[in-house]
């Protein structure tokens, strides 16, 4: 077993450097707060060189396994962070060595401690004393020649302080008596207390682990603030606080409606500081422990409470994000129908149902306007139209948007006899699907029709191919995710982006039918190359090999190495260009098709073929056998694609809106969103449905995703149903009601332990 190393605490300039010249047993001695990466040092060199060299996380993923010892996406990915935040590191320590060395202050072994800081609020802890900064009290005290007096007190030698005071009464100096002086004192060591980097580090540790998070209702602000209710009065352990109520406490300040704060027991903080900072018992001490109540008050409290709120921001955004990348890579990756013509519905009551007929490659057909609903209904002139373009344009599949009046027409649609029986109906998520009708892209793709068109073409497209069709979008705006615009949105911009280009890659695209906005998530392509690539295809016709890619401007070889894997072109003469074998592998494929005396289509048509194969026999310096074993297996499978095969869903009849639901409604759903406090369902009334996380199972869930994803089935029961404020609560347990009482007396006996708890306490206080 190779040893693990940790890379997290070095810059991206001398990391190599420092993977050979320092000892195992030196980083691992030195590091106590990094993280632990699963990897050895020549996967963290490999990644190094391999992303220095301009490498992206899904080409060194797939096609250099053998230099980085088969790492996958995340792990690449977070030796790519660490290297970034090392290099913010950096920069912040070159800063302040500068500015110390400039105040002429910068000693060796300030230098070195400096160097081997290994987080950046240690590093601002060590620059603290030496930071300018404004006039404080304690500045004003030292103006007054009160240092002497201070050093003097917090060095707690046996002495009289009330004479030592009296030395440096100075009515010049504005040193009236002996309590100006004391004052004074206290002031200069109050802030020697606060810029002590071990204090620091102490109290951060106290926060974390024992600080309490507490929120209130602004006077004033109850009926505003309706939607706070719940943080009106709210209490927890700040350790203990997930993501989601974080959040919401924040945007509760942020509007206006609510304040917290974050602080352990301030006997436990001072009681910490006084273990660090008394050292003796005699005249001094009262003076000391004055200077770290005040310290702690004034400075510290306020000082760390600012760096939790930071932390737990930083950590809330981090859960927050991570739940939207993982709903929208289970959407993006949702099954596709397939290369199948299609009648694609946008419905509506009063302006009527839109819908346009769409051929397997997606291209629109025709478009018309149906009215089977009131007020404008005529329900035999829509039926005519659907079956006419059924016929004309030989449809295999209808997909109708789940918006307004969408069950209601999937209803009108399944109840016309006379459609073929292998035409099927579905319900789209069209979340999304307006924003793309008015943007810029949808003009360009369509300038001659309206936004409803446009609607109808990417509902139909989406069910075709999700991925092709929502990668047109924003992905903030296909509605998956939890409070995605409270958290950092460049984090969550370059995370959603990261998503995106992952599942673009790992399905791979037909570069002759895919549009600009699918091949720029293309490994190395790019906005610039994917437009020039579609220019290309324009001007000159379909390619018919990859090597033609050499043609479009701006490629490069570096681009072409990146994309040529990722990139696909069906009916090739080379076969091997519709499948994901990189083209630097080509030899070697035609060379076992040599050794066996066939060809590479036989290759791939002859499973006992592929068998006689001896992967061995082709391994070489630069190829191993995990690129020979995923060679092999494209040969089995060219191109295939890692979605699951398209299942029809149908939500239950008669039930079409909050009215129709009853509690104790067993019904089949889909679900549309996955949050850190439950799973949100569709259950085909226009109002998505709550599975709160404690309802999921029937044993404890601590994280949704590992008992749903999005787009998954499930079978749901009506748990509650708020008609007016169109919230409706459901159950994936075998009995709601039951699991309710049974929570219902599980809170009863919490409650009732910790009050019998509570009086024990307050007993056995008031005896002490």
């Amino acid at each position: 077993m190779p040893k693990k190393i940790l890379v997290s605490n070095y810059s991206v300039n001398s990391l190599l450097a420092l993977l050979f010249l320092r000892s195992m047993s030196e980083r691992l001695n030195s590091i106590k707060t990094a993280s632990l990466l699963d990897i050895n040092l020549s996967q963290a060199t490999a990644v190094v060189n391999l992303l220095a060299e301009g490498g992206t996380v899904p080409f060194i993923a797939r096609y250099r396994k053998e230099l980085t010892g088969g790492l996958d996406e995340v792990q690449i990915a977070k030796v790519r962070d660490e290297m970034e935040r090392l290099q913010t590191l950096d920069k912040r320590r070159e800063t302040i060595l500068a500015s110390i060395e400039e105040q002429g202050k910068l000693t060796e072994e300030l230098k070195t401690e400096i160097e081997n800081a290994e987080t950046l609020s240690k590093l601002e802890d060590i620059y603290l004393p030496y930071k300018p900064k404004r006039r404080t009290k304690a500045t004003i005290a030292r103006e007054k020649g009160l240092g002497p007096l201070a050093e003097l007190i917090f060095n707690q030698g046996d002495i009289d302080v009330e004479a030592e005071a009296a030395k440096y009464v100075d009515t010049e100096k504005q040193v009236a008596d002996t309590t100006d002086a004391l004052n004074g004192a206290r002031d200069i060591i109050a802030e020697w207390i606060n810029e002590n980097a071990a204090a620091r580090e102490k109290l951060r540790h106290l926060f974390k682990e024992k600080a309490t998070i507490k929120s209130r209702v602004l006077r004033g602000k109850e009926e505003a603030g309706e939607k706070f209710k719940d943080y009106f009065d709210w209490e927890e352990k700040l350790s203990a606080a997930p993501s989601h109520r974080i959040l919401a406490m924040r945007r509760g300040e942020n509007e206006g409606i609510l304040s917290f704060d974050i602080s352990p027991d301030a006997d436990d903080a001072l009681d910490l500081l006084e273990a660090l900072f008394v050292k003796s018992n005699n005249e001094t001490t009262p003076l000391v422990k004055e200077a770290i109540a005040y310290s702690y008050n004034k400075m510290l409290q306020l000082s760390i409470e600012t760096e939790m709120r930071l932390l737990t921001k930083q950590s809330a955004d981090e859960k927050a994000i991570t739940v939207f990348a993982d709903n929208l890579r289970e959407l993006l990756l949702a099954s596709p129908l397939g290369q199948k013509s299609i009648l694609a519905v946008d419905p509506g009551f009063r302006t009527g149902c839109k819908i346009v007929a769409l051929n397997k490659q997606g291209k629109l057909l025709a478009n018309s306007v149906i009215y089977p609903h009131e007020p404008q209904r005529n329900k035999r002139e829509a039926e005519s139209v659907v079956l006419d373009f059924i016929a004309k344009y030989k449809l295999e599949a209808i997909a109708i948007g789940n918006g307004t009046a969408g069950r209601e027409t999937e209803d009108f649609i399944r109840s016309l006899k006379t459609i073929p029986k292998d035409v099927i109906t579905v319900m789209v998520n069209e979340s999304g699907a307006s924003i793309y009708s008015a943007s810029e892209l949808a003009r360009e793709e369509f300038p001659d029709e309206d936004l409803t068109v446009r609607g109808a073409v990417s509902i139909g497209r989406r069910l075709a191919d999700p991925l092709a069709e929502l990668v047109k979008l924003d992905a903030k705006s296909i509605g998956v995710g939890q409070y995605q615009h409270d958290v950092d949105q460049p984090m969550l911009k370059r995370k959603l982006d990261e998503v995106v280009e992952s599942c673009v890659n790992a399905v791979g695209v037909e570069v002759n039918t895919a549009s600009k906005q699918l091949l720029t998530y293309v490994s190395g392509l790019g906005l610039q190359l994917a437009h020039n690539i579609v220019e290309y295809r324009n001007e000159n016709g379909a390619f018919k090999s990859k090597k033609d890619l050499m043609k479009v401007p701006r490629m490069g070889e570096k681009a072409f190495e990146q994309a040529a894997g990722f990139l696909r072109i069906v009916n090739a003469s080379n076969p091997l260009d519709s499948s994901a074998v990189h083209p630097e592998s080509y030899s070697i494929v035609e060379k076992m098709a040599t050794d066996l005396n066939c060809n590479i289509q036989d290759l791939i048509q002859q499973k006992e073929l592929r068998k006689q194969i001896d992967t061995k026999k082709y391994v070489t310096d630069k190829v191993g056998l995990p690129t020979l074993t995923d060679i092999l297996k494209e040969l089995e499978k060219p191109g295939r694609d890692p979605r699951k095969t398209f299942e029809a869903f149908k939500f239950t009849d008669g039930v079409n809106s909050i009215d129709d639901l009853r509690e104790g409604m067993k019904l089949p759903g889909i679900v549309t969103n996955v949050t850190n406090f439950g799973a949100f369902v569709d259950i085909g009334v226009h109002q998505d449905g709550l599975v709160h996380i404690s309802q999921l199972s029937n044993t404890f869930v601590d994280d949704p995703n590992k008992v749903v994803k999005v787009q998954q089935t499930v079978m749901v029961t009506v748990a509650e149903v708020d008609v007016k404020r169109k919230r409706i609560a459901l159950s994936m347990k075998d009995n709601p009601q039951a699991s309710q009482q049974n929570n219902k007396q599980t809170k009863k006996e919490a409650t009732d332990t910790t009050t019998d708890w509570q009086k024990k306490l307050a007993a056995l206080k008031s005896k002490l």
